[in-house]
């Protein structure tokens, strides 16, 4: 799990890199090596870090509920998600967690899926603000239309949590507390070009209500 994190923090360093370059056969020169590096591990590092993450996990006392995949697979499917890419070379899906603690399992679970929507409407935020960013740094957005957009998507987070569909579940695990309590542990993750929809969306209304004239080239700015 830890060089996951760690891959993955480098994979947002590179992208920022190559955004502040405005080289974009680099930048797809670069996705493209990711993306190469990303099949080659994604049978072979994900398999062996779902393993050694299970064991870990199973010793904190973390259980499936009935019916569900085996911990191993489950984490098995989660990290290959996590490596998958769209043809423009971004990651596919992103992701949300939380875990909460109830006196009975649907209680617990339902507070740790509402928490996990929240977190991912924040990775979505951050997401689409990363891109206005880079926008900027490429020319292709004056610094004040930026700020306004930037301050749209940051300050509609729960207009965006609303606004997301189904989701994937690629974890779910529970544990039972000394005070028998259960505490839920939920892994979410949303298809990224519809997550980005729902940050349209939420920026829309958002500029609509602050009658900012930004509205009528949101397409143009966000460029999907």
């Amino acid at each position: 799990m830890k060089r996951l994190l760690l891959f993955t923090a480098s994979l947002l360093m590179v992208s920022a890199s190559i955004f502040a370059q405005s080289d974009y056969k680099e930048f797809i020169k670069e996705r493209k090596a990711l993306d190469k590096y990303n099949k080659e591990q994604r049978d072979q590092k994900a398999s062996k870090d779902a393993r050694k993450q299970a064991k870990i996990l199973k010793k904190e006392g973390w259980k499936v509920p009935a019916g569900s995949l085996p911990l191993e697979k489950q984490l098995d499917r989660l990290y290959a998600m996590q490596y998958e890419v769209d043809e423009n070379f971004f990651p596919k899906f992103i992701k949300g967690e939380a875990q909460s603690v109830g006196g009975n399992y649907d209680a617990a679970k339902m507070q740790a899926v509402n928490l996990a929507k929240i977190e991912l409407a924040g990775n979505i935020s951050t997401e689409v603000a990363a891109l206005v960013e880079s926008r900027v740094a490429n020319k292709q957005l004056e610094a004040n239309e930026a700020v306004s957009t930037t301050e749209s998507v940051m300050g509609a987070k729960n207009i965006i949590a609303q606004s997301i569909g189904q989701t994937i579940v690629g974890l779910e695990v529970y544990r039972e507390l000394n005070n028998k309590n259960k505490e839920v542990r939920i892994v979410i993750l949303y298809n990224a070009t519809m997550a980005k929809a729902a940050a349209k969306k939420a920026i829309k209304e958002d500029l609509e209500q602050k009658g900012d004239k930004l509205v009528e080239q949101l397409d143009q700015m966000l460029g999907f």
